[in-house]
C-alpha cells in the first residue's frame, strides 16, 4: 500500500516506512520531529522541473508527464519503492502545502501505474 503524507503532520504507526520524497529538506522540521526512515532525494523531481512547475495547479498534468519521463530513468530507485510497497505500507512524505497537486502524489501514481 503507498500512502502520501505531509511532513508536518504527526506521523503514526500505519505509516509504515516513511520516505521523504523532497529534494530540499522541509523549512522548520528538525530531522528527529520529521520523523522519516530515508530521505531519498534522488527521487524527486530535478531542481529545472519543480521550479517550472511551483505548484501550479494549471500545469499539474504537464508536471506528471515531465516527471514520470524523469522517473523512468531512475528504474533502481523506483524498484525500491515498490519493494517496500510490496512488504507493508509505504508513506510518501512531502512538504508542499498542496496535498493534490505535488510530486509526492504523481510519485504515488507512477508507482501504482507500475501494479498493472
Amino acid at each position: 500500500m503507498i500512502k502520501t503524507k505531509r511532513v508536518y503532520e504527526k506521523s503514526a504507526s500505519q505509516d509504515g516506512k516513511r520516505i521523504l520524497v523532497d529534494r530540499l529538506w522541509p523549512r522548520g522540521v528538525s530531522k528527529q520531529a520529521g520523523r522519516v526512515d530515508e530521505w531519498m532525494k534522488e527521487i524527486a523531481p530535478s531542481e529545472k522541473l519543480r521550479n517550472w512547475f511551483a505548484h501550479d495547479p494549471r500545469k499539474w498534468e504537464a508536471f506528471k508527464r515531465r516527471y514520470r519521463k524523469e522517473l523512468e530513468g531512475k528504474e533502481d530507485l523506483t524498484e525500491q519503492l515498490k519493494d517496500i510497497s510490496r512488504k507493508g505500507t509505504l508513506t510518501l512524505v512531502y512538504s508542499a502545502k498542496d496535498e493534490l497537486h505535488n510530486q509526492a502524489e504523481a510519485l504515488k501514481e507512477f508507482l501504482e501505474s507500475l501494479e498493472t
